[in-house]
């Protein structure tokens, strides 16, 4: 090959570049994503803050119109994952946060993750850091969507009113080692419980006051009328 057609050949290498940049930055990442709670994933083992929103804690309880109380932190984290389930995302890395973490705004194809937990009244906009999901909180609000189906307190005041981390860790340990069955109930008042071993047992937080209660065995559980959780 003479000098000519190589160069020739570097130069339209170039031009292509050019055209063609590559589709993500070397902060992107991609791949699939398990839920932390309703605002943080983790991607090939770096945890990720979903940017501009702010979701329910994983022990905060909302109230229904009528009352009821139901554990809207754990719902948001556990909806986010239905979402998601093994599908791949990319995440945009926008910033990285005082505890470390990433920043990001992620996607399932071309669909916001961020935007779509607003919209569908999981998670509030974090007016803070964006205006960009403000819009779509208004529009959950006069649907009322899940967690504007009733009243609830902003995240960020519950986590200023301070947490109780004992109440929280004695909602995820069982008073009985011989008996860490969990039995949840969910917003639409359903009864499922959930066994060691299964997808969404670390996430689910048991809380007494509110109704639920802990199982020895399936049978127990069953017999008390409670469903096994479908993972």
């Amino acid at each position: 090959m003479n000098t000519m057609k190589l160069s020739k050949l570097i130069l339209l290498a170039v031009a292509a570049v050019l055209l063609h940049p590559p589709l993500t930055h070397a902060t992107d990442l991609i791949g699939r994503a398990s839920v932390i709670d309703g605002d943080t994933i983790q991607v090939q083992g770096t945890r990720i803050r979903l940017h501009g929103i702010d979701a329910p804690e994983s022990d905060q309880a909302c109230t229904t119109s009528t009352g009821h109380r139901w554990r809207c932190g754990q719902q948001a984290a556990l909806a986010l994952a239905d979402h998601l389930g093994s599908r791949r995302v990319l995440c945009e890395q926008r910033d990285i946060d005082q505890y470390g973490r990433v920043v990001a705004e992620c996607f399932l194809s071309s669909q916001s993750i961020n935007r779509w937990m607003v919209r569908m009244g999981w998670a509030v906009a974090y007016r803070q850091y964006t205006r960009a999901y403000v819009g779509d909180e208004r529009i959950a609000r006069v649907e009322r969507l899940n967690i504007w189906s009733g009243k609830f307190q902003e995240p960020a005041e519950h986590r200023r009113a301070g947490r109780t981390p004992t109440t929280r860790a004695a909602g995820n340990s069982p008073p009985d080692p011989a008996c860490p069955i969990k039995g949840n109930i969910n917003r639409r008042g359903d009864r499922i419980y959930h066994a060691p071993g299964q997808a969404d047992y670390e996430r689910t937080v048991i809380d007494t006051s509110a109704g639920e209660r802990w199982f020895c065995s399936h049978a127990q559980a069953r017999a008390a009328g409670w469903r096994p959780a479908k993972r």
